[in-house]
């Protein structure tokens, strides 16, 4: 089990995470913007820090670039569904300042549980989901 801090303005997309996380037995907080998380990891570090790129407030490139100099071994997924430059852009540039994987928008659950299993020592890995068929985004 990990501790997955997920972050996104969309109260359903954090939903419907938080859901497939927890069923995956991991513990999950969710919250609407990257400066409220960068506050809330200080007291608990996150195993896992699951982002969106496009936020008000403070958007997830500098969410990911203050993750990487407080906490430099946290594991970040980022995710977009586009924007003004488009998806790809967005999610090459969290890959170059440090995301481990970048999801666009709509992924499929087992996307999710697939990049989070990867990040994870055996022994936190999560149960099989290759069954789930719901999409996220």
């Amino acid at each position: 089990m990990a501790f997955i801090l997920v972050i996104d303005d969309d109260l359903q997309l954090r939903a419907t995470a938080v859901a497939i996380l927890s069923g995956a037995k991991h513990e999950v907080l969710d919250i609407g913007d990257g400066s409220a998380a960068i506050k809330i990891s200080r007291a608990r570090p996150p195993d896992i820090v699951l982002t969106d790129i496009i936020m008000p407030e403070q958007d997830g490139i500098e969410t990911i670039l203050h993750f990487r100099k407080l906490m430099p071994d946290v594991k970040i997924i980022a995710m977009s569904g586009g924007g003004l430059i488009g998806t790809p852009d967005f999610l090459r540039i969290a890959r170059k300042l440090g995301a481990h994987f970048a999801l666009r928008k709509p992924f499929r659950a087992t996307e999710l549980i697939s990049a989070v299993d990867s990040l994870l020592p055996d022994a936190l890995n999560s149960c099989d989901v290759s069954s789930t068929r719901r999409m996220i985004g």
